[in-house]
């Protein structure tokens, strides 16, 4: 079926495609288009800075406020819980009232939670500013892949992925040094406190650029919002119950009522009008092999990481300082390869691009997992380095293929489903890590680059599958 035939076997938004296509212009004009992308991406790059600077802190927080290392590791789980839970409610919510209405109330949650986290004078107080940071960042995930298809026409949506992947990967690479170089010369608070003014620019500049168009009516699934997120909390606490507890029962009764969630959420969605979960987008069938192959690699990807400081400290000898550099190249490369994909997504098919991507992963992985406990840091390094070309290329032609597949007014839904296939197969990659360190400490590094690369594999196969 072509994707014209796909699109047209889609009553319910028929006429709302056709109006769109009259009434929509493609793209924004410059300079309002550069200053709509760069408020956009500032936001997304706050949100994931926040994301990985408040990790640094974990420690030092938990000494101030004299908790227990499970406790102050909510510091973290609530931001990344709350992201989770509200990133379909909020998609929802961007395509009914208006994708900028609902960017800007995430921007201002987010930069309010963001004062009372440096005020925060308690831990259960700082959890609780962490959860509304957590919602406000879930909604700059969520929509920011619509608004960028709102900013860019039809022809140039790549380059603007391009910009968000390397928006990503720079504050992924940049999360641990800032947060390094703040704690250097100030107090905690102020990893938060940087949120602030920056929040405020956001705001402002999305106020002034971003354009304010009308939303689509459409009711609220009140019930699948509350399954989904009862589901991925259950499966959230579940994975993270594997890493904390030597008695994995809880765990297990947890991921156990994940699945009979998700189950009654299927039955769900099936019977209602509007579906929180897009199911016209997942009979789409590229869409739907786009998330398999984008679950694939965030599995993938997370195995790896999780995996190689282990390696690296326990089975090639080398100091945290060491490992962390040793690691860096694959975030950094993807800052250089993400332009590249970009351009080459506007000319060339998505499924060429991403399976050529997740083949070289998987390469880099098997490579590094089949290395001899002698290997030199050059050897150890051109091998990260081949990982993250091989992410680079996948990440932009893949999230261009799920944001376009479907109807412009549904780019809400798409988006939050980009967020969701990432969680998934981040909470996938670290439950199988888990599983494979309890089977074998000693060889759990190895057997994780292993298992990363059988997902690479196979997203490489969902990949190709797309162009049958």
């Amino acid at each position: 079926m072509t994707r014209t035939a796909e699109l047209a076997a889609l009553p319910q938004h028929k006429p709302a495609t056709a109006a769109a296509a009259h009434s929509q212009p493609d793209g924004l004009e410059s300079p309002r288009r550069q200053w709509a992308v760069f408020a956009v991406l500032l936001g997304v790059f706050l949100a994931n800075l926040d994301g990985a600077i408040a990790n640094i802190a974990v420690p030092v927080i938990a000494r101030e406020f004299g908790s227990s290392a499970s406790q102050a590791i909510w510091i973290v789980n609530a931001y990344q819980l709350a992201m989770a839970v509200a990133v379909l409610p909020l998609a929802a919510c961007g395509e009914r009232f208006g994708f900028k209405q609902v960017y800007l109330g995430g921007v201002t949650l987010f930069t309010l939670a963001s004062l009372v986290c440096a005020a925060a004078p308690t831990l259960p107080v700082l959890i609780g500013a962490r959860l509304a940071q957590g919602v406000g960042g879930a909604c700059l995930g969520a929509l920011t892949p619509g608004l960028l298809r709102t900013a860019y026409p039809q022809k140039m949506i790549g380059h603007g992925l391009a910009l968000l992947a390397l928006t990503v990967a720079i504050s992924a690479s940049l999360g641990p040094s800032a947060a390094a170089a703040i704690l250097h010369v100030a107090d905690w608070r102020w990893l938060f406190g940087v949120n602030i003014p920056v929040g405020i620019a956001v705001f402002v500049a999305a106020g002034f650029a971003v354009p304010g168009r009308k939303g689509v009516a459409r009711p609220f699934d009140v019930t699948g919002a509350l399954i989904s997120g009862a589901a991925l909390t259950l499966l959230i606490l579940g994975v993270g119950g594997f890493g904390e507890h030597a008695d994995h029962t809880t765990a297990v009764l947890e991921m156990v009522c994940a699945a009979v969630l998700f189950a009654l959420l299927f039955v769900h969605q099936k019977r209602a009008a509007a579906p929180l979960v897009p199911v016209d987008l997942l009979r789409i069938p590229v869409f739907s092999l786009s998330m398999l192959t984008s679950t694939c690699s965030y599995a993938s990807q997370t195995l790896a990481l999780i995996s190689l400081p282990f390696l690296l400290q326990h089975q090639f000898a080398r100091n945290v300082t060491m490992a962390g550099l040793l690691i860096t190249p694959w975030p950094l490369v993807i800052v250089f390869i993400a332009p590249l994909a970009g351009r080459l997504s506007d000319r060339y098919p998505a499924g060429v691009l991403c399976s050529v991507g997740l083949a070289l992963m998987a390469l880099g992985l098997g490579l590094t997992a089949v290395l001899p406990v002698t290997a030199s840091n050059v050897e150890i390094a051109w091998r990260t380095a081949l990982c993250g070309i091989g992410f680079g290329f996948f990440q932009t032609p893949n999230n261009r293929m799920l944001l376009t597949s479907g109807p412009r007014e549904r780019s809400g839904a798409a988006g939050g489903m980009m967020t969701i296939a990432r969680l998934i197969g981040m909470t996938l990659g670290a439950a199988v890590a888990v599983l494979l360190f309890g089977i074998s400490a000693e060889h759990g590094g190895v057997l994780a680059l292993v298992g990363g690369a059988v997902f690479a594999a196979g997203g490489a196969l969902a990949s190709v599958l797309r162009l049958v």
